[in-house]
């Protein structure tokens, strides 16, 4: 007997405090002062929240088989996202076994060139591509590490992106990321007091502990220089996306002039393999970190990992909970996983997606074991509401 096929495809949004993890309120330490590209007009510059990053909402892809086994995917999009998602994406979904999801990428990708390639669209595109992957884990009864050949470790172990890189040494992680403050609008003055802060950490947490900062695609050239140089004689590990996701060329300018043992990483902006043969081949980046729920979802993400590998480079990718955990843990060239804080205070664990997912698992004493339920072994809460666009109700 052979597999089910696809029966049916929907697309809600989230918004405000039901899981959308873009949508932080006003005090929270993801939203707080952190240098970004639109740093450099003072009325943006002092929350995230300012230029919008909270307007589209959560996407949310459901997807459900022959059998009556639902699988469901997670991003980016919004009502934006739900629409591309229902009124072109679905032709490529429905009737397809539920294990068709190369040729069902494949579509979904040539067929959005003309407007797509990157942003919104490959967002929209990995949320059905993580729903297919959760269907299928439903269908055969195996989690979604199974799906892709087995684990190569016992357990993850994790990093802590937050502002309290302290509480993150308590709690067990191997290190801690902290956003960077002030970039090059703030002038000399900026960079000194980013760099008194870096050092203010290091006495607390001691010389073992990795400290990075995730510069946000707020910086310059110069200034990302000037902030590894001077950052790594305080024991800086890496400076994470410094530049614009699109400057390959100061990437690798930016690569050959920082000191050496810093560590240049970037990738959570990009998308789709040939965004990163961009980076790979342009020797831009020691590790690549994309987001399982922006490149193009697992399946394109596995593409990713491949030139990556040739190159030996380590895939550390961006967040993403259990849309990442399960493929670090089948992943040689993916040592270590981040963690995102999702306190307002950076000091209490929580889960990333919560309220929206149940059953999500959190690291205990900085590492986790992969639970072994079907999919990627979380459900929908019931009780967020997800919202269904009006052009969709037909």
């Amino acid at each position: 007997m052979g597999l089910p096929f696809i029966r049916s495809i929907r697309a809600y949004t989230v918004r405000g405090g039901g899981g959308d993890y873009h949508d932080q309120a006003s005090g929270h330490w993801i939203d707080g002062q952190v240098a970004t590209p639109m740093s450099k007009y003072p009325e943006y510059r002092q929350t995230r929240r300012s230029f919008g990053l909270n307007v589209l909402g959560s996407l949310v892809v459901v997807v459900e088989a022959s059998d009556g086994s639902v699988g469901f995917g997670v991003s980016t999009g919004g009502d934006i996202g739900c629409f591309i998602v229902e009124e072109h994406l679905s032709r490529f979904v429905i009737g397809k076994p539920v294990d068709a999801m190369e040729l069902i990428w494949d579509q979904m990708f040539h067929a959005t060139l003309f407007y797509g390639r990157k942003g919104i669209v490959l967002s929209a595109i990995s949320a059905v591509d993580l729903a297919l992957w959760d269907l299928l884990g439903q269908v055969r009864r195996e989690p979604v590490y199974q799906l892709l050949g087995g684990p190569v470790r016992e357990e993850i172990e994790f990093y802590a992106t937050g502002v309290r890189p302290d509480i993150a040494k308590e709690l067990g992680f191997l290190g801690g990321k902290m956003p960077l403050r002030f970039g090059p609008s703030d002038g000399d003055a900026g960079l000194r007091q980013n760099l008194e802060a870096l050092a203010r950490v290091r006495d607390k947490v001691g010389d073992a502990f990795w400290l990075m900062l995730d510069c946000w695609m707020g910086l310059d050239l110069d200034y990302a220089v000037a902030l590894g140089t001077e950052g790594r004689k305080l024991g800086l590990k890496w400076i994470e996306e410094c530049l614009p996701p699109d400057d390959y060329w100061g990437y690798a300018e930016l690569k050959k002039r920082v000191p050496r043992g810093l560590l240049v990483t970037t990738g959570e902006h990009e998308a789709t393999r040939w965004g990163f043969r961009m980076l790979v081949e342009m020797e831009c980046c020691d590790i690549i970190q994309p987001d399982v729920g922006w490149c193009g979802g697992l399946t394109e993400l596995l593409q990713i990992t491949k030139l990556a590998a040739e190159r030996g480079l380590l895939v550390i990718p961006h967040g993403s909970s259990v849309y990442s955990y399960h493929f670090v843990v089948t992943q040689q060239c993916s040592p270590f996983a981040e963690f995102l804080m999702m306190s307002p205070g950076a000091d209490v664990l929580v889960p990333m997606f919560s309220p929206l997912l149940l059953d999500e698992p959190v690291p205990v004493g900085g590492r986790l074991r992969v639970p072994d339920r079907p999919g990627f072994g979380v459900r929908l809460n019931p009780e967020v509401k997800l919202i269904r666009p009006v052009s969709c109700n037909r």
